[in-house]
């Protein structure tokens, strides 16, 4: 049994899908359903199981924990890869990265930018997704960091806090808040209002300083993502509260207006998450050390 067979099978069972696992290890479909037929055989158990009516596997009681052994296996080659290669005082290596669209998309670029200059020979492997299945990936060992807003303390999870970025007020600039410097919660009671799905945390906590202020908005729309609330504040739908750095292309085009909140509490944490038990390789621990001085 070989490395490549331990990551095509989790890859596989990270995917949920024969052809994105195929597709990351550069081989066809039917090569992955030969390498996990071959660990059926070789263990005699059925690892997995195709899900009726989709096409989509998930694991058997074996395979969970055939998984969670095989993740601790390629946590520790990778470990193994990274120490050699720092024989030579070399940063190399990929990191695998996971983050919201927010952060992501506004903040991290000019970070990833740096780190590929500084360390040419080195990779970031960055995806988007949502903070319940960052968080899930990290434990599981499927991606090295996370980086999420409001990190929440979890056993198994390291949480390095980072600089952290005021929430804000936006609006058309046609809107009569627009003009507004600063504005109060109380301010925002009976506007419409285009939030956050209700699981993101950033909408958790615009709830909770809503309430605190006894504060009621008309919820129109919710989104899972920044991208969509902003083009929804655009075309008038209501008004939004989201992280100041991402929107300082719209308000610098004029796209939208940004109105500071008054309170303290408007602040959104953001902190990198990783496996507790889990040792970063020096390209991580590099890629860390940027995000840490921004």
């Amino acid at each position: 049994m070989q490395i490549e067979t331990l990551k095509i099978f989790c890859d596989l069972v990270e995917t949920r899908s024969f052809s994105q696992a195929a597709e990351r290890n550069f081989v066809t479909q039917s090569a992955v359903s030969q390498q996990v037929r071959g660990l059926e055989e070789k263990f005699k158990r059925r690892l997995l199981e195709r899900v009726r009516g989709r096409r989509e596997v998930r694991l058997t009681d074996a395979g969970r924990s055939f998984y969670e052994e095989s993740r601790n296996v390629l946590a520790a080659y990778e470990s193994l890869q990274e120490r050699m290669r720092a024989v030579d005082g070399s940063v190399s290596g990929t990191v695998r990265v996971a983050t919201v669209y927010s952060i992501g998309l506004h903040e991290l670029p000019p970070i990833v930018r740096r780190f590929m200059a500084l360390y040419p020979q080195a990779k970031i492997d960055l995806e988007y997704s949502r903070t319940t299945r960052i968080v899930q990936d990290v434990l599981s060992g499927a991606i090295e960091l996370g980086i999420v807003a409001y990190p929440e303390k979890r056993r198994g999870l390291t949480i390095i806090p980072l600089k952290g970025d005021r929430l804000v007020l936006i609006c058309p600039p046609s809107h009569a808040l627009a003009k507004r410097k600063k504005i109060k919660a109380a301010d925002l009671s009976g506007h419409d209002f285009v939030l956050f799905e209700r699981d993101i945390p950033t909408r958790r906590a615009t709830d909770r300083i809503l309430k605190a202020h006894s504060v009621t908005v008309n919820r129109v729309a919710e989104f899972d993502n920044i991208e969509t609330i902003k083009r929804a504040v655009e075309v008038g739908f209501g008004l939004s509260i989201v992280p100041r750095l991402s929107v300082l292309d719209e308000q610098k085009s004029g796209q939208l207006a940004v109105v500071a909140l008054a309170e303290a509490e408007w602040t959104r944490s953001v902190g990198i998450i990783h496996r507790s038990d889990r040792t970063l390789g020096i390209a991580a621990r590099k890629f860390i050390e940027l995000l840490k001085r921004q």
